[in-house]
């Protein structure tokens, strides 16, 4: 690890500290104001950026990338629409900072308020994502944030472009354009310099896939925010309506296969699965879904490859699915304990007594009843965008939105009051 790399970082986020200093006394007008010129800049250039992501694209096919990595790091015009309006969207949210989360008055007549603040300076690591340059921009400028971007070399020229966007943006409208800042990421190394970057990077998120989160958390000193990785299931009960169901298995897998949310593994009860497992695999095939099995399910629908142990852990990101035909909710929770990831599981089912099993005992971010895994989505769930999908336990879980980009002071307001000796 070259020293010149290391101070390179760190220069970065020393430039990033006196930007959020200067983010976290700027009121909400002109958050929001700039929110939307960043919004409109990036649909006004929008040709420069996309001529920008087609070089990635190719250099992407040209190393051989996945259908999975390319669709995750293209971008269209209509994929820079709903990136513009997320922004909008942010602007439009009410403004985390300053918001009293609890408060009182002591006997002794302190005034006590615990109120929501900026976390400071937050670097993200992401990998072939470039629509979340712009998410982890807006919403870090939002709640009062600078922001490190580290992106992957996969996507370098479309960052390049979509960060030089947001910074004029900023310049225009009398911001700090050192509130975003994209990293070098031609040597891995300035990940590490990133999170161990302690005293000057106040939280660090990755967001990717298992090797990158695992190698994040293992191996910062600064406070990080775990994005798990998404092995989501999606049970069918015996009291499930066959329709229902069908549609709900379609679009969590099929809908954007190379999403966390995707539903990589189908769990049915057996009491149903002589009749809904050649059907719902027949739909699947249909759509062009690969369908790993156990015997169980190789035994009741044709073109069923046979499972092997690694399908029930794989996050596939493509057109495949993992399933298993189980004897009951128990065994179903079982499955889900043993591989699951803690992102996403869902059940369909018509039992109230089953649901309310399933979401009591499932150990999840998110737990669907009675739809789609797909739902698991700052966007969906009214955030505007998200910072990532924490499968952690402590600060934040599940989609991260504006609130969890921040910390909390307490204030204690009193009229010379002083302690007595004690």
């Amino acid at each position: 690890m070259s020293d010149s790399l290391r101070d390179e970082v760190h220069q970065a986020a020393r430039r990033a500290k006196v930007a959020a200093t200067a983010l976290a006394t700027e009121n909400r007008q002109r958050k929001d104001a700039v929110l939307r010129a960043m919004a409109d800049a990036l649909l006004d250039r929008a040709p420069e950026v996309l001529a920008a992501n087609e070089r990635d694209l190719a250099a992407g096919r040209a190393a051989g990338l996945t259908d999975a990595l390319l669709d995750r790091l293209a971008l269209t015009g209509s994929r820079l629409d709903g990136i513009a309006e997320g922004l909008r969207t942010v602007a439009g949210l009410p403004d985390p900072v300053g918001e009293v989360q609890r408060g009182s008055v002591l006997p002794n007549g302190l005034e006590l308020r615990q109120v929501r603040v900026p976390m400071g300076v937050v670097g993200i690591v992401y990998e072939a994502r470039p629509n979340v340059t712009v998410d982890a921009a807006g919403l870090t400028l939002k709640a009062g944030n600078a922001v490190l971007l580290r992106g992957s070399s996969s996507a370098e020229q479309s960052n390049s472009a979509l960060v030089t966007v947001l910074r004029d943006a900023l310049v225009a409208n009398d911001f700090p354009a050192d509130a975003v800042q994209l990293l070098p990421c031609a040597d891995r190394a300035s990940v590490q310099h990133l999170i161990t970057a302690r005293g000057l990077v106040d939280l660090v998120i990755p967001r990717g896939g298992a090797g990158l989160i695992d190698a994040v958390v293992r191996n910062a000193t600064v406070p990080t925010i775990e994005t798990g990785v998404g092995n989501c299931h999606v049970y069918v009960d015996r009291a499930a309506e066959f329709d229902v169901a069908r549609e709900i298995v379609l679009n969590s897998k099929t809908r954007r296969p190379s999403v966390c949310n995707a539903a990589e593994t189908l769990l049915v009860h057996a009491e149903v699965a002589d009749k809904f497992v050649p059907e719902v695999v027949a739909a699947l095939r249909e759509r062009g879904v690969t369908v790993h099995g156990d015997e169980r399910a190789v035994r009741l629908a044709e073109g069923v490859v046979p499972a092997v142990a690694e399908d029930w852990d794989t996050e596939y990101l493509s057109l495949d699915i993992a399933l298993r035909v189980v004897d009951s909710l128990d065994e179903a929770v079982a499955h889900i304990a043993e591989h699951g990831s803690g992102h996403t599981e869902a059940v369909v089912s018509t039992d109230v007594r089953a649901t309310r099993q399933f979401v009591a005992r499932v150990d999840a971010a998110v737990v669907a009843v009675n739809a789609s895994t797909a739902f698991t989505d700052g966007a969906e769930f009214g955030m505007g965008a998200e910072i990532g999908i924490s499968t952690q336990k402590l600060h934040a879980r599940g989609p991260m939105g504006l609130p969890e980009l921040t910390s909390s002071k307490w204030v204690v307001w009193g009229e010379g009051h002083i302690r007595p000796a004690s």
